[in-house]
């Protein structure tokens, strides 16, 4: 091959397929990242939602009688989720591999926007920028103690662990105990958030603009089939404390540290709960 063939190829733009693990961390995330259709979008969409509806409403309602002891539902319900959410992060991995080709730690870096935070003003990258998924955090736990829509009967977890019934089920149960933290994980770090933050929010922008992070926020919202009571707190904090932080400073580590305080005091409370 000719030294001029040789040059020409090197400056031949590089497919966006390929130039995820390439992009500098103080550059635009967005570069090198396959854009989705709005089609791919909605599909994405679905494929966490409709199967996380159809385990809570149908799945678990069927299973309860097939577990023995005390809260049946409840039981039946940690399981379909937690199988539902490790679905999520299969779903991931399918995708990130189907763009990228590999599961090598720098192009699954980039792909997911998994890098430290990036200060859109100052360029400055980690360090101090930090500080802002605390601010977020503390928004995020101030808008949680919002009072919630009331759930059916026996469905809310939240209502349930401040009973004397989930009490009485935690208290000394390690092996529910594990399951019910592999759910938290799945949700707030390896499912929910790096499906919707790490995956679909960097896709959004060939549809959605610079409103992507607004659109991300609701499809996160209308996700929640599985818990409806959750949508009018999830609408808040899914678009401004979730997905906004996350798009602005172009790393999906903000939105799950912001998402993943609950996961901390969930499991603490919980470890008290069976310490007991």
């Amino acid at each position: 091959m000719s030294a001029q063939a040789t040059t020409t190829r090197a400056l031949e733009p590089i497919s966006p397929r390929t130039t995820a693990a390439y992009v500098g961390a103080g550059a635009d995330r967005y570069e090198g990242i396959q854009q989705y259709s709005l089609k791919k979008i909605l599909a994405v969409w679905a494929a966490a939602a409709i199967p996380m509806g159809v385990l809570a409403w149908i799945v678990a309602p069927l299973l309860k009688d097939q577990f023995s002891g005390p809260e049946p539902l409840i039981q039946a319900l940690l399981v379909c989720l937690t199988a539902g959410l490790i679905w999520q992060f299969v779903l991931v991995l399918i995708l990130v591999r189907q763009e990228v080709g590999s599961f090598a730690w720098p192009r699954v870096r980039d792909a997911l926007w998994l890098r430290a935070p990036r200060n859109p003003k100052t360029q400055r990258v980690g360090g101090k920028v930090w500080w802002w998924a605390l601010l977020f955090f503390l928004l995020f736990a101030a808008w949680g103690a919002m009072p919630e829509i009331p759930s059916p009967s026996g469905r809310d977890f939240r209502s349930f662990l401040g009973s004397d019934a989930g009490q009485d089920f935690f208290s000394g149960a390690w092996g529910w105990y594990a399951i019910t933290v592999a759910m938290l994980i799945f949700n707030t770090v390896l499912g929910e958030e790096l499906l919707f933050r790490g995956v679909l929010l960097p896709r959004m922008q060939a549809v959605f603009g610079k409103r992507d992070w607004v659109a991300n926020g609701v499809l996160f919202t209308v996700y929640h089939l599985h818990m409806p009571w959750l949508m009018p707190l999830t609408f808040v904090d899914g678009i401004f404390l979730d997905a906004y932080p996350t798009r602005r400073f172009q790393s999906a580590w903000m939105g799950i540290i912001v998402h993943s305080g609950q996961t901390l005091v969930f499991a603490g409370l919980l470890l008290v709960l069976v310490l007991r």
